[in-house]
């Protein structure tokens, strides 16, 4: 039946608390100084803003699992992405993982400028596609796959767009829209030198790989 928590006040170097199964409506000003909590429960209790809640966890960058289930909190339709957003340390919440999935979701629904900054320079990511089709190779006897452009156009002009559902497919859009290089390889030892024209001697066929990549 706790109802007040200024009890805590000066317990700093607490890592696990369990609140849950109390009376609690509001924690404002209670737990913030609480920065080595690494466990927390507050579920089943009266907790109803949850702006001001989660707010007042958010100087606890060790906290790693949290429960917040059976408070009227709860009832807000974007609570745990909320949550998963404003608390990124937290990974178990409500005795369940945390995703990449619904970082993502997270992040494109509370900043979703930078969400699809992300998404359309794809940093550190790269296509998974071959570098082009081999000209002029006798041992290439099939031509390389090319992967197919997502449906749609991504465009960084357009207001309130949608992320592309897969990130491959904006890395490959990216890629598609920079330029096109060429690299050739040849066997200097079979082309013919300035004595053997003069000799007329006859040269093998020269072999020449051209790769073409973006």
């Amino acid at each position: 039946q706790i109802r007040d928590l200024t009890f805590l006040i000066k317990n700093y170097c607490l890592t696990e608390l369990y609140l849950n199964d109390n009376e609690l409506t509001d924690i404002s000003g209670a737990l913030k100084h609480l920065c080595s909590l690494q466990i927390l429960f507050l579920h089943n209790n009266e907790l109803r803003k949850l702006g001001k809640t989660v707010k007042e966890l958010k100087g606890m960058i060790s906290l790693h699992t949290l429960n917040l289930f059976q408070n009227p909190l709860v009832h807000d339709p974007d609570y745990r992405l909320y949550v998963i957003y404003f608390l990124p340390s937290v990974q178990l919440l409500d005795r369940k993982l945390v995703t990449q999935r619904e970082r993502e979701s997270a992040l494109h629904l509370y900043n979703p400028e930078r969400s699809l900054l992300v998404q359309s320079i794809a940093f550190g990511k790269r296509v998974n596609a071959p570098l082009g089709i081999p000209v002029g190779s006798s041992r290439c006897t099939q031509p390389a796959r090319r992967q197919t452009m997502p449906s749609g156009i991504y465009s960084s002009r357009r207001k309130n767009i949608v992320p592309f559902e897969n990130p491959e497919d904006a890395v490959l859009v990216r890629a598609m829209t920079r330029s096109l290089s060429e690299f050739s390889a040849v066997d200097w030892n079979k082309v013919v030198t300035c004595q053997e024209r003069q000799l007329h001697k006859k040269a093998e066929l020269l072999e020449k790989l051209t790769v073409q990549f973006r």
